[in-house]
């Protein structure tokens, strides 16, 4: 028996390992400004004033429910700024915005969101006016500006319908080219609807960004409207006596995790002007209404979102790299909120109520999911933050999980009778401050072989060669002998071979090989301006790291 007990007995377990802790990555609180609305009227009794850039003050007037309730001192408020009713457009998106353009050129994910009463002046401080833009159209020109002389062909990279990006080949990329003409030219045999004011563009320039890589920027415009999504740059039927309905549209998750609209219009644009247009045509769509306290009100949360993509070069820096591994993806959110409001002041009746009721939910959802995360921070808890309670939130909650950095503007009317909206104005703001977003890590893509300066490089030789070509082609009109053949450049595989002054790499043609080719090829040299041509050959040949070399100092 003693035998059978011990032949039962447990067997001893392995110890177990301490699990590693992971390093944890550092955070940032959600950013949050201030901006103060200007009255219409400079009589008006006011509640909020500027105390200094950082701090506002608010004062109870008399007939409000806080002073009646006994709540009758000052309160101040924290931002990181607080802008002034005098503060321009410029001043604002400089403070605000262009940090976060910068990261996105980066490689990095931003959030911006624009939170206020109705009528406060969101939609004036996200989009502005024709002569004197919001942050949406600057932070448009602020990109194109930096990748100006770096932007792929049209339709070399592209979303395909599950949140990728893919590239394709030229030969596809053309023939989607030759359709697209096509398109645009058979609606503008149809009239277009386009805006047909001046702009005044923002002429800042981000710096230093690889030129070694090309840059694409794809627009989506979206709304949520009653908790559902509507596409604002969808092309819809214009049949005026049975108009179809706008389609709503679902959040999926794709296989990196990230949030996106399934089956939005995304569109690639070259340059500001092109995507104001669509701006333009979306703002048409947008919900808007006249409300007690504004005469065109937000029924809806708009989201412009702009996604810029980057790929290397090739090693000859010519073409991108067909690869989806070497690609890096980054977005920019800008959100306008619609107004939160109290029905007994907008006297809401019908839709504009059940309107009012759906903003009001989603504000409240995005409040409580801020909640829920300053608690889980400041007390080490694990609830779980009720992002799927809303459209709004679910969208956005990748940013929150540390795949962007997330600012906010509340904008401020500082007139007496919204005094009481903009209280809970500023508690919201007060709790979005609080809480921390973990700081999103740019994704570091290794390019193994391929020297620096490739781009640049091949960019300067093909300008060279096309001026040598019209060089050539001047000559023989001039009737100089036709028969030289046109300057090909040659390259060494090191530029130490290559003396400083006035040494070049040039070859008239592959048999000359000596300097007994002197006098042919000083036929092209004629003053220093084709030295210097001809020494900026030397160079890019050289980066090219072609197998000839010809040095032939002058």
């Amino acid at each position: 028996m003693a035998d059978v007990a011990r032949s039962r007995k447990t067997p001893r377990k392995t110890p177990s390992k301490t699990p590693r802790k992971l390093p944890k990555r550092p955070t940032d609180p959600v950013e949050v400004y201030c901006r103060l609305k200007p009255l219409v009227d400079g009589d008006e009794d006011v509640c909020a004033t500027r105390v200094s850039n950082i701090l506002l003050q608010l004062e109870p007037p008399e007939e409000s429910q806080s002073y009646k309730a006994g709540h009758r001192n000052p309160t101040q408020y924290t931002f990181q700024h607080v802008f002034d009713t005098e503060a321009e457009q410029k001043e604002v998106f400089d403070h605000v915005c262009v940090p976060l353009v910068e990261d996105v050129l980066r490689g990095k994910n931003a959030l911006l969101f624009a939170f206020g009463i109705t009528g406060s002046g969101k939609t004036y401080t996200m989009t502005g006016e024709p002569g004197n833009g919001g942050m949406l159209p600057r932070s448009l020109d602020v990109v194109f500006n930096s990748i100006a002389d770096l932007q792929s062909e049209r339709f070399l990279i592209k979303p395909d319908q599950f949140n990728a990006i893919e590239v394709q080949s030229e030969f596809n990329a053309r023939m989607e080219q030759q359709r697209y003409k096509a398109s645009l030219q058979a609606k503008s045999r149809g009239g277009t609807d386009s805006p047909d004011f001046i702009r005044v563009p923002d002429t800042l320039k981000i710096t230093e960004l690889d030129e070694d890589n090309v840059y694409a920027v794809f627009i989506s415009f979206i709304e949520i409207y009653n908790n559902y999504i509507y596409d604002l740059l969808e092309d819809m039927d214009t049949d005026e006596l049975h108009p179809k309905p706008p389609q709503s549209r679902t959040l999926r998750e794709d296989s990196n995790h990230q949030m996106f609209v399934s089956g939005v219009t995304e569109i690639e644009v070259k340059s500001t002007e092109e995507a104001y247009e669509f701006i333009w045509k979306g703002q048409q769509k947008r919900r808007v209404a006249q409300t007690q306290l504004n005469h065109e009100s937000s029924r809806s949360h708009s989201v412009f979102n702009i996604r810029v993509v980057s790929g290397p070069l090739d090693s000859a820096g010519a073409q991108v790299i067909m690869e989806r591994s070497m690609l890096t993806v980054s977005q920019l959110a800008l959100v306008d909120l619609a107004g939160s409001e109290r029905t007994s002041r907008t006297r809401a009746t019908g839709d504009r109520l059940r309107e009012a009721g759906n903003i009001n939910a989603n504000l409240m959802v995005l409040r409580t999911c801020m909640e829920t995360l300053r608690e889980n921070q400041a007390s080490g808890t694990t609830r779980i933050v009720p992002y799927r309670d809303s459209k709004l939130t679910h969208m956005f909650k990748n940013y929150f999980d540390g795949e962007g950095k997330v600012r906010m503007v509340v904008c401020i009317s500082p007139r007496s009778e919204d005094y009481d909206e903009t209280v809970h104005v500023m508690k919201f703001a007060e709790l979005a401050q609080e809480v921390q977003v973990t700081r999103p890590q740019i994704k570091r893509v290794q390019f193994d072989g391929l020297l620096p300066g490739r781009g640049n490089a091949h960019k300067l030789y093909r300008e060279a060669m096309d001026q040598l070509e019209e060089m050539r082609q001047d000559e023989e009109r001039k009737g100089v002998d036709e028969n030289i053949p046109p300057p090909a450049i040659a390259s060494a595989p090191s530029v130490g071979q290559i003396p400083m002054t006035f040494s070049f790499a040039i070859s008239s043609a592959p048999e000359v090989s000596n300097l007994t080719e002197h006098n042919t090829l000083n036929k092209y040299i004629k003053h220093n301006k084709i030295l210097r041509l001809l020494h900026l050959h030397c160079t890019c040949a050289v980066l090219h790291g072609q197998p000839h070399m010809h040095i032939i100092a002058f």
